[in-house]
């Protein structure tokens, strides 16, 4: 038989505890707005599973990629379009909020994924500037007034008289007063302070410039000493000399030593002027080795200014006779 409970709540009836004793069991209807204790326990355990069921569902959806779309972290890009995005962005006032600018960077081209991207097939080396050759027709060879002229025993000068007109003295020691030509001049006084300068030995001009007029005289007096056959072998007949060129110097040493010898070869002065003459622009004309070319014997004294440009090239190409350099004829006797 139950009975009403004194709180209101509706009959109560009595149940036996575990322990024997008796416990009031609310069994009625509860006050209106109350929630029932029960009540209460199944939401929060129907609650609870709807939670795990909600979790469950967006970890199942987060590994298929069907789940709910997320919200964008901070640093996502934005996928919508500019009318969207522009219209979704306003701030509460209605002014459009300012859109993040985007860093852009160069697209990739073709081969940039390549690991061996091709290379441009090589075209072929160019071909390599051709360094100027030397210009054997910069000067003439025949005209007396050239630094190039050549004079051997078929070669003679025309006119056979002919004279320099800028000879000068030239300001070094010597046996008889020297002229040569003012180039040739200069040159031989570079060459004289340089041999002095580098072995602290001394030059001297033997003889220069000789006149037509003055080549008679020497060749006649050769001829009257030994003859003409040897003359011819030492000394120029008037017209074919080179000292009459005013661009020619006989050297000797100071104090004279195996002056105008083939011995002055051998001495440390004609070693010096037979490898540094060309420096000055000057050439050995008489070789040893070049008789049958130049028609005279070796004479280590006789030096022929060509000028440091034509110097160098023989030097260079180890070319010792003008006959050679330009391609003439033998020379070793007269027509």
């Amino acid at each position: 038989m139950s009975k009403q409970s004194s709180t209101g709540f509706g009959p109560v009836g009595d149940a036996p505890s575990p322990h024997g004793s008796r416990i009031a069991i609310v069994v009625g209807d509860v006050r209106p707005g109350a929630v029932h204790p029960f009540r209460r326990r199944r939401i929060a355990a129907v609650t609870a599973v709807v939670a795990v069921l909600a979790a469950g569902a967006l970890a199942a959806g987060a590994v298929s990629g069907r789940g709910p779309a997320l919200e964008p972290s901070a640093h996502a890009v934005p996928t919508s379009s500019p009318t969207s995005a522009s219209s979704s962005s306003r701030s509460p006032s209605g002014t459009p909020a300012p859109t993040p600018t985007l860093p852009t960077f160069p697209s990739a081209s073709p081969n940039a994924a390549s690991p061996n991207p091709a290379r441009p097939a090589p075209s072929g080396s160019p071909d390599p500037t051709a360094a100027p050759s030397f210009d054997r027709s910069a000067h003439s060879i025949d005209d007396p007034n050239s630094l190039w002229v050549v004079v051997d025993k078929t070669r003679p000068l025309h006119p056979a008289d002919y004279a320099p007109t800028d000879l000068v003295d030239v300001p070094v020691p010597h046996v008889w007063a020297p002229k040569l030509r003012r180039e040739a001049s200069d040159a031989v006084v570079a060459l004289f302070g340089a041999f002095t300068a580098e072995t602290g030995l001394q030059l001297q001009s033997q003889s220069s410039y000789r006149s037509y007029s003055t080549q008679v005289d020497v060749y006649n007096q050769d001829v009257a000493s030994n003859g003409q056959a040897v003359a011819d072998t030492s000394t120029a007949r008037p017209g074919t000399s080179e000292h009459q060129t005013g661009l020619t110097i006989d050297i000797s040493a100071l104090p004279g030593i195996c002056s105008l010898e083939a011995c002055f070869g051998d001495t440390p002065h004609g070693t010096w002027l037979a490898g540094n003459a060309w420096r000055f622009g000057f050439l050995l004309r008489y070789p040893a080795d070049k008789v049958p070319v130049t028609g005279y014997g070796y004479e280590p004294w006789h030096f022929r200014y060509i000028g440091v440009e034509l110097a160098t090239e023989m030097h260079d190409r180890g070319v010792t006779t003008l006959e050679e350099l330009f391609g003439l004829p033998a020379a070793p006797g007269y027509n």
